[in-house]
């Protein structure tokens, strides 16, 4: 009997089966010093208690995106250890604060299911969670792959393709017990730009660039325990180079954001993301927003920003497709969000 494991292959998953993701990860405050070494982030309410304790919570919370990243690194083994591309995500909303000291596990849900016409791979559709030991959601979301089939000849499933939102409604969005920007220091945050400051239309410049290292990138992908082969091993591409993990560019533009959006607290929603090129080392990754929707929430003084999150590798900001609707060459993340600001 086989002990290693080689990862599923398409004609392994069942609709509507759930998978219990290895391996429960316990977090602290190391992950939040890591994370903001590897990425310029620097948004207060991750940084400081006390300017967390000013927003009504008992302690700064650890960043939105090391709860994604260390829940999508829980799927890896099981979802997309084969898979030929990530192709996209949906329906996400961040339920519950991550807090150090907390413990994540992982779970998902099948979905969906489509064989490619090729006959070699298919599209596996997961519901993903991330709860923690209380066993309280923390994020869920929605994602697709292309995997691939270790025997070409077996047989395909009926297809099923889920009828997914293009947008969480900002009425679903859940505010984080005990939030509240009505004593917000616009000062400490960085910028002074509230809610209504922000025009639906309005594109952003982030200015800023990082140039991607090798070691960098490897570094950050093992602190979320992904162990997708690409990341890591050279010989897998025939131009022998390692594809950078797709999370590394959202977390390297959501931290670049932060010039222009300092006050971009909290990502609260999903509403779609595209990995629309490879990104590899010595790639320089700049960023630009655009506003697409505002929203009034429950939580006193808050506010929501639907936002278009670009990463790029140089081009002109606003710049996104070419006249026959494909993403530029210089285009790398396509990210689609909610994040919560002070009104």
């Amino acid at each position: 009997m086989a002990k290693t494991n080689p990862g599923r292959f398409f004609e392994a998953y069942r609709l509507g089966e759930t998978i219990r993701h290895a391996v429960p990860r316990s977090v602290s405050g190391g992950e939040r010093a890591l994370y903001h070494t590897l990425y310029p982030a620097r948004h207060a309410l991750h940084s400081s208690d006390a300017f967390a304790q000013s927003c009504g919570f008992p302690v700064s919370p650890l960043d939105d995106l090391i709860t994604f990243h260390t829940v999508f690194g829980k799927t890896v083994p099981d979802i997309s250890l084969n898979a030929v591309a990530n192709l996209g995500y949906a329906e996400g909303r961040w339920l519950t604060p991550l807090w150090p000291g907390d413990t994540i596990t992982a779970e998902s849900e099948v979905i969906g299911l489509k064989e490619n016409s090729n006959g070699k791979t298919g599209v596996v559709w997961v519901r993903t969670r991330g709860l923690n030991q209380r066993g309280e959601t923390l994020l869920e979301y929605v994602r697709w792959v292309m995997v691939r089939k270790a025997d070409p000849d077996a047989p395909a499933p009926e297809p099923v393709i889920p009828d997914l939102a293009r947008v969480v409604a900002p009425e679903k969005l859940v505010m984080p017990q005990g939030l509240d920007f009505t004593g917000y220091d616009f000062a400490l945050a960085g910028e002074p730009h509230r809610l209504d400051d922000y025009e639906i239309g309005e594109i952003i410049d982030h200015v800023d660039g990082v140039t991607v290292e090798e070691a960098e990138h490897m570094m950050a992908t093992r602190l979320w325990q992904n162990t997708a082969k690409v990341h890591f091993d050279a010989t897998l591409r025939p131009d022998g180079r390692r594809l950078i993990y797709g999370g590394h560019v959202i977390s390297m533009a959501r931290a670049l954001s932060f010039n222009g959006l300092a006050n971009a607290q909290l990502i609260a929603g999903l509403n779609g993301g595209a990995h629309a090129n490879p990104c590899f080392a010595g790639d320089t990754v700049t960023a630009w927003s655009e506003v697409l929707d505002k929203a009034e929430t429950p939580a006193p003084g808050v506010g929501a920003l639907r936002l278009r999150l670009v990463a790029t590798k140089g081009g002109v900001p606003g710049r996104l497709r070419d006249d026959a609707g494909k993403y530029l060459p210089e285009v790398l993340l396509d990210l689609d969000h909610w994040a919560l600001v002070p009104v």
